[in-house]
């Protein structure tokens, strides 16, 4: 896990401070950190949580909500996951949060289902994805 943005910036409102979008400028000064923590982890499968992931790792715009739930390539061939951020669940509307908790919900079964086949297909040059509460293990197939 990581952010495609390594600093935080804010606006205060009362006692709380709001996150804010970070500008394209900051998205791409930070891309090399990003890019550089792929190559070392070499994931199977990226899950961008919301608009300003799905931009650091496209490098273009791509509408959550036009883009969410489906799994596509990026230009090195790693899977990309788009989904909208968990914050965007806390801001959804009372009688929204229900069916869009569901659709996340859903988002992670389809990753947990591809990570699941990825898995069992084994592939010998990339380590083998793990379960939530498995323990670790070697990367040799079994």
């Amino acid at each position: 896990m990581t952010n495609a943005v390594k600093h935080f910036k804010f606006e205060p409102r009362g006692k709380r401070r709001i996150h804010k979008k970070p500008a394209d400028a900051e998205i791409e000064a930070c891309y090399r950190w990003l890019e550089r923590e792929m190559a070392l982890v070499k994931p199977a499968l990226i899950v961008a949580l919301g608009a300003t992931a799905a931009r650091a790792l496209t490098g273009r715009a791509m509408p959550v909500r036009a883009n969410r739930g489906r799994i596509t390539d990026l230009p090195d061939g790693t899977k990309l996951m788009i989904t909208v951020h968990p914050s965007y669940l806390l801001r959804v509307p009372t009688e929204d949060q229900e069916a869009e908790y569901a659709r996340f919900a859903a988002d992670l079964a389809l990753v947990a289902e591809y990570l699941a086949t990825f898995r069992h297909a084994g592939s010998p040059s990339r380590p083998q994805p793990l379960r939530a509460g498995e323990p670790p293990r070697s990367n040799r197939n079994p």
